[in-house]
């Protein structure tokens, strides 16, 4: 199943669907999955891992809602989802930023998804009107 042919479907979309806006959507779900699992992976390592299993919990619930608002598209809620996407970024900038400070590969592969995530939202950002 594809999030962009989902979007395209939705009576309300038409001709005015967002590539970009799917995209993001799509990689927010994915970055949300796995900051939840680095997270959960950095609880079982033997160093202190706090402030990584932090970081990685709230950039999980923040692209959650973000990828969730962002697939809803009859009305609009343009300012909601523009605070979403910026907040988004900055907690996946965070999070990455977090994360590479690991040499666990776990922590590495969430540092890569965060960032690209991040790309993707940055992307999708001016095209939200």
């Amino acid at each position: 199943m594809s999030i962009h042919k989902m979007i395209q479907s939705h009576p309300d979309v038409g001709a005015d669907f967002n590539d970009a806006l799917a995209t993001a959507a799509r990689h927010a779900m994915f970055c949300a999955v796995i900051c939840t699992s680095c997270a959960d992976a950095c609880t079982a390592e033997a160093m202190d891992t706090a402030q990584c299993v932090r970081t990685c919990s709230d950039c999980a619930d923040i692209c959650t809602a973000t990828a969730r608002v962002a697939v809803r598209r009859a009305g609009q809620n343009i300012f909601t989802m523009r605070a979403l996407f910026e907040a988004c970024i900055v907690a996946c900038d965070i999070c990455a930023e977090e994360c590479a400070r690991h040499d666990h590969e776990h922590c590495r592969q969430c540092a890569e998804m965060c960032r690209e995530c991040a790309r993707d939202c940055r992307a999708a950002l001016p095209t939200i009107q």
